[in-house]
């Protein structure tokens, strides 16, 4: 079993999807764990607040106020970063110049469906990017624990949620498993380590296929 915690897990897995030179943008929680495992691969992080080149957390000694990413956490800079105004940013994500975006989600459906923005009688800051990124990143991974703190699946037939986009998830990460979407179905590629199959059919309320590389008893 990985002594890292479930967020971690699913942050370093949701890392290995991403290839040198692509331009990344990474959504809120999870996905802002993803600079620490990229492993010196070059990455160029977007942001929709309005910077391309940031890396992971400063040092207290060079920690700028100013720099922060969607979130507001605080971030370092690379070689060669560039600073623009948000329209510019949404111009990018529009115009499908960000190869990847990582981003969390409270459902995800079989059909690739997403829902990430709102849960009914529950109050929101706000849509915010989600729904550019679904329709203008060219790959969409999600990021997110396999079920809520009570347990309910999170990985479901159809979005009981107000959805974000439709047909659009390609690599679901979560904490037991790794799904694609392969020929328009939800399959099963890869167990996170320490989890079972069984686990991730009981937790799994949505059908899938499975697509297993490694060996499964």
């Amino acid at each position: 079993m990985s002594s890292l915690s479930a967020r971690d897990i699913i942050a370093a897995r949701a890392a290995q999807e991403l290839r040198a030179g692509d331009i990344v943008n990474l959504g809120i929680g999870i996905p802002a764990l993803v600079p620490k495992y990229l492993e010196g691969r070059q990455v160029f992080l977007h942001s929709e607040n309005g910077v391309l080149g940031f890396g992971d957390t400063p040092s207290e000694a060079d920690v700028n106020p100013n720099l922060v990413n969607a979130g507001k956490q605080l971030v370092s800079t690379l070689p060669g970063a560039a600073y623009f105004d948000s329209s510019l940013s949404f111009a990018m994500i529009r115009g499908g110049h960000v190869d990847v975006a990582v981003i969390g989600a409270l459902q995800v459906s079989a059909g690739a469906d997403i829902a990430n923005w709102a849960v009914p009688g529950k109050a929101v800051l706000g849509v915010g990017g989600a729904m550019d990124l679904c329709a203008g990143a060219r790959r969409l991974v999600v990021t997110m624990t396999h079920t809520e703190k009570d347990g309910t699946p999170k990985i479901v037939d159809d979005l009981s949620l107000p959805a974000t986009a439709f047909g659009v998830v390609d690599t679901l990460v979560t904490e037991l498993a790794v799904f694609k979407f392969q020929g328009g179905k939800l399959t099963l590629v890869e167990l996170q380590p320490g989890a079972t199959l069984d686990d991730v059919r009981a937790k799994t309320s949505a059908s899938f296929d499975v697509g297993l590389a490694q060996a499964v008893a």
